[in-house]
């Protein structure tokens, strides 16, 4: 597959990641466990059998479910958090006749007890190794508690913010998605848990935005744009995939053959399990591809679904359909194969090849150590005008205006939320405690909530403003509308916080906002407002506290876009890698674009600035041309114009001048993030082979073909230092 070769180059581009006390565990092989596996399934009954497929979800009274363990008649759950229900399921699988393990899985995505930043942060550090930090962090405190699986990471792709669950993956490109979509595989395993990739394939495209609606992709665009994480995910070991809700081209993925068995199981050659999503075989009748419950379930089996999450399908209606014939049993001991080998390869059996070790849990300290980390370097300053941060001395009296600011909310929306959960500093502490000596900071709420819904007292707030000589206002996207099920037709601030920007723009004050959120939103009279401008973010339990150290500069920030912000609604879905057009968009009116809005975004993908500035230079290419099995160094200098230290991400880009079908403006082929002192210099080495830049055609296989290319490197999808080469000859690769 080209994108793994692509991938390895960015991950070695990378450097070391730090030191990890745990290794990521290592896997039997599916040989060396398949003669267990066999002798164990000659001991099952059907009934054994089909409760291998069923995984439930927690219900209460649950010692009913304790009691289908016993029976065989359950072999997986899943929500089961507290201590003591998990210890009655593991004793409930031993009074069980083959006391076969079972998976327990959750979403512990970001957040087990202590909350890191949302995984879009995550991209936004452009720097993997902290993703899988992150993941470690998470998977060891989760499994600690018997926890085995989480469903995680999810690495759909998605251009269009409208959609909630962009909080949840790496934005919209596929190579920095695969990068981070690796790195979380690694690093949850590293931690003890297996992981499920999530959602095969096109859920981060549904139409209009609207969540579980469904996505028209081409079968090209399906392998060059949405699979790609997918095979990053596989490369790195995931134990398991999860299917996606909708339908792709008018077919539920849940009964889609195609993808599920002949692209995911056989192309892709992943050897895990699949499992649908919460209660997605039912819901086949609601898509109106399954009169009943029986036929969904034949459906989704006979597709490769190995698991049947919450539906309670299989478990109903597997042992009618095989007795009446609907229903070979070769699909059900197949998908009972997947099963036990996954849990073998686990090492959750007593004669596993590779028994299951769970590393020792970490210190609270070393876990908030790592969710601060992660924090200080995803905030993404996307405007800084007459140097309006960071906080000084010089800054004078500053104000901080927000509910936001007294927050202590984590942001955690799964069930381990009702855990205890770690203290949090509140943004007003943290600033407290890092303004220089004699410095003064005035505080006013103004909402009557940390997300702005309504006032509290907005006069009270603009007076703050006015005795100050620096506004620092805090604003946050309403907290329930991001995440599952939180899809929305408009992306400006929410509540009555754009009021309250506008009184306090009336105070005549420079503004600094800080927003935090968990998509890209449309601010762009916000951004005409305010001085300075910083997406924070989700941040999590840390957060404030990283954000603190970020704005008074005792850490510069460094984060870049891993989504495109638009200037406003009408121009989603957005992307940097959009195709030509036949008239590029100009001020002429017959050319692509609107007549009442720019075409360009308001920030591209990949911008962020830093307390100081980075020139580039020198960009050379060292061949003017490659073969189709060639490669090429392409080098650029970079130097710290500034008087700070700071980190830059260093962006490599190609564009295809000539093929057989359009191809993008602009694709992301690397990305370096490197750290330089003030007037220090590196030279920023890419390595591009000629197998990176094949696409995908309408069969679905790789072509190289002879072209021009133009290559363009820089800070942003924006970059304008340009060189090229040519490809010189044509290779169709079979990518099977």
């Amino acid at each position: 597959m080209r994108f793994l070769g692509i991938l390895l180059i960015v991950l070695a581009s990378l450097g070391p990641l730090p030191a990890l006390s745990t290794p990521s565990p290592k896997r039997a092989a599916a040989g060396d466990v398949a003669p267990k596996v066999a002798a164990l399934m000659a001991r099952m009954t059907l009934a054994e059998k089909i409760g291998q497929l069923n995984f439930a979800s927690l219900a209460f009274p649950y010692e009913l479910q304790l009691e289908e363990v016993r029976q065989g008649r359950i072999g997986n759950m899943l929500n089961v958090v507290n201590p003591d229900h998990l210890r009655q399921f593991k004793e409930a699988v031993q009074q069980s006749r083959l006391r076969i393990p079972m998976l327990y899985g959750i979403d512990a995505v970001y957040a087990f007890r202590v909350a890191f930043p949302v995984p879009i942060a995550w991209a936004a550090t452009w720097k993997p190794e902290l993703a899988e930090l992150a993941a470690r962090m998470v998977a060891l405190e989760a499994a600690q508690d018997g926890i085995n699986l989480t469903f995680a990471p999810m690495v759909d792709i998605s251009r269009d913010p409208r959609w909630g669950r962009v909080i949840e993956g790496a934005g919209e490109d596929p190579l920095l998605a695969s990068a981070f979509a690796a790195a979380r595989v690694r690093g949850y395993r590293a931690g003890g848990l297996a992981t499920a990739a999530k959602h095969f394939v096109g859920y981060g495209a549904p139409e209009g935005g609207r969540d579980y609606n469904g996505a028209q992709i081409p079968t090209a665009e399906l392998f060059d744009r949405y699979i790609p994480p997918f095979e990053a995910a596989i490369a790195a070991g995931t134990e398991t995939v999860m299917a996606s809700f909708n339908t792709v081209n008018g077919v539920p993925v849940t009964a889609n053959r195609w993808l599920v068995t002949d692209v995911l199981k056989t192309r892709l050659g992943f050897d895990g399990l699949v499992m649908s999503d919460f209660v997605a075989i039912p819901e086949l009748m609601n898509h109106g591809v399954a009169a009943d419950l029986a036929q969904a379930s034949r459906k989704a089996l006979h597709a490769g679904i190995d698991l049947d999450m919450a539906g309670r399908a299989y478990d109903r209606h597997l042992d009618a359909l095989v007795k009446d014939r609907s229903l070979p049993m070769t699909e059900i001991d197949a998908a009972v194969r997947r099963v036990l080998t996954v849990k073998y390869r686990m090492g959750l059996f007593a004669d596993s090849p590779l028994p299951r070790e769970v590393p020792p849990a970490p210190s609270d300290a070393r876990v908030r150590e790592a969710a601060r980390a992660v924090a200080r370097e995803s905030f993404v300053l996307v405007k800084n005008n007459g140097a309006t941060l960071p906080i000084t001395p010089q800054s004078g009296t500053v104000a901080l205006i927000g509910a936001a600011a007294l927050s202590t909310n984590d942001h955690s929306w799964y069930g381990p939320a009702r855990l205890e959960k770690p203290k949090t500093e509140t943004l007003k502490a943290a600033l407290e405690a890092r303004l220089g000596s004699g410095q003064r900071l005035l505080f006013a709420e103004g909402f009557a909530d940390p997300c702005g819904v309504s006032f509290k007292d907005k006069a009270a707030a603009v007076e703050t403003a006015r005795a100050a000589d620096l506004v620092v206002l805090v604003l946050s996207e309403d907290c329930t509308v991001s995440g599952e099920g939180t899809s929305r037709a408009h992306l400006g601030l929410s509540g009555v916080q754009q009021q309250m920007l506008d009184a306090l723009v009336a105070a005549g004050k420079p503004i600094a906002l800080v927003v935090e959120t968990g998509r890209p939103l449309a601010l762009t009279d916000a951004h005409a407002k305010a001085a300075a401008l910083m997406i924070a973010w989700q941040p999590g339990t840390e957060g404030r506290t990283a954000l603190a150290e970020v704005l008074t500069g005792e850490f510069a920030p460094s984060g870049k876009l891993p989504m495109t912000f638009p200037r406003s609604i009408g121009q989603v879905p957005i992307s940097y890698s959009d195709l030509p057009t036949s008239r590029p968009s100009t001020a002429d009116r017959y050319t692509t674009g609107y007549i009442d809005e720019a075409s360009t975004p308001l920030y591209p993908f990949g911008h962020g600035l830093s307390y100081t500035t980075f020139a580039y230079s020198g960009l050379a290419v060292s061949a003017p041309g490659m073969g189709r099995a060639g490669a090429i160094e392409i080098r650029v200098d970079v130097q710290n114009t500034g008087l700070r230290a700071g980190q830059e991400v260093v962006q490599l880009y190609t564009r295809q001048l000539v093929a057989a079908r359009s191809r993008p403006v602009r694709e992301l082929k690397g990305f370096q993030k490197i750290a330089l002192a003030p007037g220090e210099r590196k030279t920023v080495r890419f390595t591009l082979k000629a197998a990176d830049l094949a696409y995908h055609d309408d069969a679905g296989k790789a072509v190289i073909e002879p072209s021009p290319f133009r290559v363009f490197v820089g800070g942003s999808s924006s970059a304008d230092l340009e060189g090229g080469f040519q490809i010189s000859d044509e290779q169709t690769l079979t990518s099977e």
